[in-house]
């Protein structure tokens, strides 16, 4: 698990410049990969390649830069390539030389072998960038689901790339300048796939390559997408469950075992939901010693389920390592972290959480564990999904104005792509409508015409939409957008690797996907029950109180619940949102912005409450991304 970053400027030839700014570059990757640093210059064709390392496989045998014996091929990779053993052996025996002992190793020499199809045979999270000096071709790689991120900028001078936006703002080519229309996309949770909070950057697609190659003495670049995550348009009208039950757990088996291996011991994530619950119960039998378990604890009882990972722990006796979490760490210092290494703005402060977990994970001598992303948008988990196929059947509790609408909503691209609006896009629309009227003089001008609940239908294949069942709809869209814009973004590689630590979701292995789309609705969630199929194939793993619970909401305790909570907001509020720094950002009017926010500490309704608390989180780091990279503020430093 690492960093990587670099350019090819085929203009910028001179060694020193190359090697100054590939440093830079480098310098804001450190966090995620402080074991070793490397770097590979192809200097006539301005082409730098740099990489950190985190070392957890081939601990001395994974220098990267990884090269070809005379020098005109070389690799950078980020993440883990599972199953490398039985690939280096196979290429063993078809003369293919891999160099070194890691994981990483295999890529290279499968490209020789394969050309770009290489990327069908990797099996694991991946952010790969390979340059082909013989074919003066550079070639961007992102796994299947963009577990692992990689982000890109083109201009006149060429391409810049990394694994973090942070450091491509550091190349001379790029300025770093918030993207208005990305604003309102951050303000209503929902980006457009593909899209950063930073004009002129984007991230490159989950399952996409981009390939920068010289033509006619230019630097031409395209993208192409080599995977999706592909539902059928029909499933078996008569299914066997008992069939698809023992599919899922010969399948999760594989992939959290294969999830165990390194060179380094490898823990588990632990919450009260059946995901990380059925991780924990599977590594346990898979492991010769105890599991290492770590839980987020909250100090408030309608959001904590520490208790029912507690039940788990002592079920198999796992070593549990508790973090109870107070206002303290979820605001102040560590938000204003949380926020610089997200790149973005999130609704709820569960990434803080997120990051002070991974902190405690390497403070207990740990690098990698096993999560659980991942399983709901393979099985059917989030309440959305149950409402876009069965109907409305509550009003939501606890997900109410943060993940559920309470009223219908309906918008005509998403009818005109879906045949019905996905109840996942419904509260963001709501947030939308309390935004705008908040918005500058400026923006409101900017952005009368721009609508950005239709920017993101447009960025969804209608082809892998139309034609298929309503719950495959719905898992689909919410697949390409909030889980990789979101879920494995601020919720997870970025807060895990801001304290050099690498995180494994075993749902998302692509086998068990695959599988997973094949599996007909009915079997996903029977008679009400979301993840039937998971909660089966797991029946003697998990406690009986687990095994009938329904899905909990797993986020931290918004500002409103607590008044202790609502000051420490507060206090960001009275620093951040200054009439003087609200003007310079421009993106708000700020005699509107005011009355919003007392207004917000006087509501009693706990849906409208809830809404209010991500305006104002959102509201908040966007001027937070403002003071970090456009203005260069120095980052607090957390105790």
């Amino acid at each position: 698990m690492c960093g990587i970053t670099g350019f090819w400027n085929p203009s910028r030839t001179n060694e020193r410049e190359l090697r100054f700014t590939l440093d830079r570059m480098l310098d804001v990757l450190d966090h995620r990969g402080p074991d070793e640093r490397g770097s590979k210059f192809y200097l006539d064709n301005g082409v730098a390649l740099g990489h950190t390392r985190l070392s957890i496989v081939g601990l001395s045998h994974g220098h990267q830069p990884i090269e070809s014996a005379e020098g005109d091929y070389a690799i950078t990779v980020n993440g883990e390539l599972y199953g490398y053993k039985r690939v280096r052996t196979q290429l063993a025996c078809q003369q293919y030389d891999c160099s070194g002992k890691s994981d990483s190793a295999i890529a290279l020499p499968l490209y020789l072998r394969d050309g770009l199809s290489f990327v069908d045979q990797l099996r694991g999270e991946f952010a790969i960038v390979l340059y082909d000096d013989r074919k003066k071709r550079l070639i961007l790689i992102r796994d299947r689901f963009g577990i692992k991120p990689l982000y890109y900028s083109v201009n006149d001078n060429g391409v810049v790339w990394g694994s973090e936006v942070k450091s491509i703002l550091k190349h001379p080519d790029v300025t770093p300048k918030l993207c208005p229309k990305a604003a309102l996309h951050q303000m209503m949770q929902v980006m457009v796939p593909g899209s950063t909070a930073f004009e002129g950057v984007h991230a490159l697609q989950p399952g996409h390559m981009l390939i920068a190659e010289m033509r006619n003495g230019r630097l031409e670049t395209k993208t192409e997408r080599w995977w999706d995550f592909v539902f059928p348009t029909s499933h078996d009208p008569n299914p066997d469950p008992a069939e698809y039950v023992q599919g899922v757990q010969d399948r999760l088996i594989d992939a959290v075992a294969t999830r165990l291996e390194a060179d380094v011991p490898v823990g588990c994530y632990l919450s009260g939901g059946i995901d990380s619950c059925s991780i924990l119960g599977l590594a346990t039998t898979l492991q010769q010693s105890p599991v290492k378990a770590f839980t987020i604890a909250f100090d408030n009882d309608e959001y904590d389920e520490s208790n029912i990972a507690k039940l788990m722990a002592d079920r198999t006796g796992a070593e549990q390592e508790l973090l109870r979490l107070t206002e303290k760490e979820l605001y102040g210092p560590a938000f204003e972290r949380a926020t610089w290494h997200a790149e973005r703005t999130f609704y709820n402060t569960l990434a803080v959480a997120k990051w002070h977990m991974s902190r405690r994970v390497r403070a207990c001598n740990y690098k990698a564990v096993v999560t659980g992303e991942g399983s709901d948008e393979l099985f059917g988990g989030y309440p959305f999904f149950k409402r876009d196929w069965l109907g409305r059947e509550d009003e939501g509790g606890l997900f109410a104005g943060a993940i559920l609408s309470e009223e219908d909503m309906t918008h005509p691209a998403w009818e005109d792509l879906c045949g019905f609006t996905p109840s996942f896009m419904q509260p963001w629309m709501l947030v939308l409508e309390r935004v705008r009227p908040l918005l500058s003089a400026e923006m409101q001008d900017l952005l009368r015409e721009y609508d950005p609940v239709a920017a993101v239908a447009a960025a969804i294949d209608p082809d892998q939409v139309r034609g298929r069942h309503r719950l495959d709809i719905s898992q689909y869209t919410w697949s390409k957008t909030m889980l990789e814009g979101q879920i494995l973004t601020w919720g997870g590689d970025r807060m895990d690797m801001a304290n050099s630590m690498e995180a494994r979701p075993a749902f998302l292995d692509h086998h068990l996907a695959e599988y997973a789309t094949t599996i007909p609705p009915e079997v996903r969630i029977r008679n009400g029950v979301e993840k039937w199929v998971l909660r089966e194939a797991m029946v003697n793993v998990l406690p009986r109180e687990l095994y009938e619970r329904k899905k909990f909401a797993f986020m931290a305790p918004p500002a409103h619940t607590d008044p202790v909570k609502r000051n420490a907001v507060q206090e960001m509020i009275d620093h951040w949102l200054t009439e003087s720094r609200v003007s310079e950002v421009g993106f708000f009017n700020r005699d509107a912005l005011n009355p919003f926010i007392e207004g917000a500490w006087q509501e009693t309704d706990g849906t409208i409450a809830r809404r209010n608390d991500i305006v104002i989180n959102h509201t908040l780091q966007l001027h937070m991304l403002h003071g970090q990279y456009v203005e260069d503020l120095p980052l607090p430093v957390v105790d």
